[in-house]
């Protein structure tokens, strides 16, 4: 069976996939659209993870204030390609991020990006908080205790604000896979009127 160039072009419009993801989907499914779209959200995940390697520097800079013009978020999201930092399913999802660090206040990336000394000051007060039980019991605590706080102050741990059954990184997946492309999510800073920065 041959795959036109139109049907590929046309399931790209629908999942944002990739031109060769979206002609090894429809020739699999025979040619059927429903099927090819299916075999594409099923290989989402598997996708991103492929795809998390390869180099972004591309992307986009922007920015966001929010209503009452008190808080301000700049962001900094890079992803492979000039054409997919023009695509409107990535500027949406930056939008989505800026929304997200300025609901939830967010102070980095990822857990890799704490300081040191908070995460020692998290487990410090941790451990006051569960004196004299037995100590391989307080570890274990104490590590659920900082993964809690990386909920808190870490981006790609925090429930999206617009769906709380996913996480921002489980949100980037999703979108690296529907985009085909890697997308990492590269620095912000918020604002917010009266505070240090």
């Amino acid at each position: 069976m041959s795959i036109t160039a139109q049907a590929v072009k046309e399931l790209r419009d629908i999942t944002n996939a990739g031109m060769m993801d979206c002609k090894k989907a429809l020739t699999e499914a025979g040619g059927d659209m429903e099927k090819a779209v299916e075999l594409l959200r099923k290989r989402g995940v598997a996708l991103a993870e492929k795809k998390s390697g390869r180099a972004t520097n591309q992307g986009l800079i922007d920015s966001y204030i929010h209503l009452g013009s008190k808080v301000g978020v700049m962001i900094e999201v890079n992803c492979e390609t000039d054409f997919v930092a023009r695509n409107e399913v990535f500027r949406t999802f930056v939008k989505d991020l800026m929304l997200q660090i300025a609901s939830l206040s967010p102070i980095c990336v990822g857990p890799e990006d704490v300081p040191a000394n908070l995460i020692e000051r998290e487990k410090d007060i941790a451990r006051a908080q569960i004196a004299g039980k037995p100590e391989n019991i307080v570890e274990k605590i104490v590590e659920g205790k900082v993964n809690k706080y990386f909920e808190q102050v870490c981006l790609l741990k925090q429930p999206f604000v617009k769906d709380d059954k996913m996480t921002i990184e489980q949100l980037l997946k999703a979108k690296i896979a529907e985009i085909g492309e890697n997308i990492i999510i590269r620095r912000f800073v918020r604002y917010q009127l009266g505070e240090e920065v």
